[in-house]
């Protein structure tokens, strides 16, 4: 879902992108809500979450969108990775037991995004630092999104998990940029944000069941899409990160694979 996003974005804007994408989510996702009753667990407490659930997800996304057209995929995917810390220190706010070695292991990461938002002179030209600032932002309400989706899956069904972001994508953002003639797409982009669309979905669909049994532990393991998108990013891209920057990679990544291996 970075991959293609990080190109469409470019093609057609951030809004347009998340347009699509939550439109593509929504038509996958209606037939399978329609086939499933209504949960008996649905109650003013589930709606709060379900409401989370869909504004951070498109919040993070129009942001971190408007980040991939402005910096590179590794730097922007591995910020925004620090999304599984935040949720996993939401839990842990909340009441989730959380082993100590965890709290080392988010400090990495900490250090990490620092470091991988840093940029020498010499790569000044091919670096935005807004781009790491609106991935950073993203990845605040990305944490937020999980957490609020480990609640629903862990209440409601996978299903309804799924469905909150959609219906606020469309509702928020597909339909406005229709009704005011401002939703893009092109040739080149349709695959893409379809792909997006797609991945989005099974992404969430995966996250919601896996939070059945640890929001906290899903959400690190979750947040390791980070490591992919880097390497996508350097072969089918050609993006090279300066020393600093590779650094601050290898603690994110370091950090994440602790947070996952020790099973909170």
């Amino acid at each position: 879902s970075t991959l293609c996003s990080s190109r469409s974005s470019r093609l057609i804007g951030a809004s347009s992108v998340v347009a699509w994408v939550m439109l593509v989510g929504l038509v996958v996702t209606l037939p399978a809500v329609a086939l499933t009753s209504t949960p008996d667990q649905l109650d003013a407490g589930s709606v709060k979450w379900l409401a989370l659930s869909g504004i951070g997800n498109v919040a993070g996304l129009l942001i971190v969108y408007a980040a991939l057209r402005i910096e590179r995929v590794g730097i922007v995917a591995l910020i925004t990775s620090t999304e599984g810390a935040i949720a996993a220190a939401i839990a842990a706010a909340a009441g989730e037991a959380i082993g100590g070695g965890t709290g080392l292991a988010l400090g990495v990461i900490v250090v990490g995004v620092v470091l991988a938002g840093l940029v020498g002179e010499q790569n000044e030209e091919r670096h935005d630092r807004r781009g790491a600032l609106l991935a950073l932002v993203s990845a605040g309400l990305f944490g937020m999104g999980l957490y609020a989706t480990g609640r629903v899956g862990a209440d409601l069904t996978v299903t309804w998990a799924v469905l909150p972001a959609r219906v606020v994508g469309v509702v928020a953002v597909t339909l406005p940029l229709a009704l005011t003639s401002r939703l893009r797409l092109t040739r080149q982009a349709l695959p893409l944000v379809v792909a997006s669309g797609l991945a989005e979905v099974v992404g969430f669909a995966s996250f919601a069941a896996g939070a059945r049994h640890g929001i906290a532990v899903t959400a690190v393991l979750a947040s390791q899409f980070a490591a992919v998108a880097a390497v996508g990013a350097y072969v089918l891209f050609g993006e090279r990160l300066g020393r600093v920057q590779v650094t601050g990679v290898a603690m994110i990544l370091t950090g994440v694979a602790a947070l996952s291996a020790l099973r909170v």
